[in-house]
């Protein structure tokens, strides 16, 4: 088929130039899957499909994704199952756990392999939606022609990347149609519910590992959901992607406890606890700026060391 050979032609003819690969996601992916996965785009090839033992295991691996997904997976097939779209989540992997759609489009999206149980990794089948998300870590759409693989070209795909509530990479959600009149404008408004829909699972995520935490709400002007889980004390005890970037957390920092109204400089809510617990909370922030330094953090409370360790001991502070 000339469309066909075209096709092939063009992914080889770009992915050989280093400099279209610096400057374009799609032709750096293009790139990855003949130099990395060695994938010919004229390959009559589907995606890996796992047998029903893998899947079972794939599935149970990411059950807490799943039991926070399936709600918003239904509210939003319920808004798109109509226009010809399937969605899919997938692990980190890009392994389909859960799929939704319209029983007469089940054929065609079965025909690509748009099935629970495939696997859209890069490796599997080239530049798609889901992996060239998960390789890229940031939400893409792949329109068409984009596709790595020949037989690929009649999809539009649209996916976003899930994170956990460390900010690693879970999974990923994506919403693929075979119609030929998907516009660009099409494809971008699906592209603004499929992150829509991330951002609530990854808050989903959050709240489920903190759920006897606070939740505090970071400002920010760009999209995500940077949230904070903070302890009694004041002291953070998680955050979202989206918090750690804006206010340049990691995994040491906060194991080492910072409080979060040195982050968001404000003032510590008052918890109206009782006299004992206010001043523990306080001490403990106190220690937490002075990096446990205790001789340090009794200048800055304007005390004695021997004063700053009989109240520690009092409070049950080590």
């Amino acid at each position: 088929m000339p469309a066909v050979r075209d096709h092939s032609e063009h992914v080889y003819r770009i992915a050989h130039q280093s400099s279209a690969a610096a400057s374009s996601p799609v032709a750096a992916s293009w790139r990855r899957c003949v130099t990395l996965h060695g994938l010919a785009p004229e390959e009559v090839r589907s995606p890996w499909r796992l047998t029903d033992d893998e899947f079972r295991q794939a599935h149970e691996r990411s059950g807490v994704l799943v039991a926070e997904a399936v709600a918003e997976l239904d509210r939003l097939f319920a808004v798109i199952g109509r226009a010809g779209c399937c969605l899919l989540l997938t692990d980190d992997k890009g392994v389909a756990l859960e799929r939704r759609g319209a029983a007469g489009d089940d054929i065609e999206f079965r025909d690509v392999g748009l099935w629970s149980g495939t696997v859209w990794s890069e490796a599997s089948v080239g530049t798609n939606g889901i992996g060239t998300a998960i390789a890229d870590e940031r939400a893409v759409i792949i329109q068409r022609d984009q596709h790595f693989l020949s037989r690929n070209i009649g999809l539009s795909c649209a996916t976003a990347p899930i994170r956990d509530e460390a900010g690693r990479l879970a999974g990923a959600i994506d919403i693929s149609t075979c119609r030929d009149d998907a516009s660009e404008a099409t494809v971008s408004i699906l592209s603004q519910a499929v992150r829509d829909a991330a951002s609530r699972i990854e808050a989903n995520l959050f709240r489920r590992a903190y759920a006897g935490a606070r939740i505090v709400l970071v400002p920010m002007d760009r999209a995500g959901p940077a949230l904070l889980a903070v302890d009694r004390d004041d002291l953070v005890l998680g955050a979202t992607r989206a918090a750690r970037q804006r206010l340049g957390l990691d995994d040491r920092r906060i194991a080492a406890g910072v409080p979060a109204a040195d982050l968001l400089q404000e003032e510590p809510p008052g918890d109206g606890g009782e006299l004992p617990d206010a001043e523990r909370a306080a001490l403990r922030r106190v220690l937490s700026r002075a990096n446990g330094n205790v001789s340090m953090a009794a200048d800055l409370l304007g005390i004695s060391r021997a004063t700053l360790y009989r109240k520690m001991k009092r409070l049950s502070l080590n």
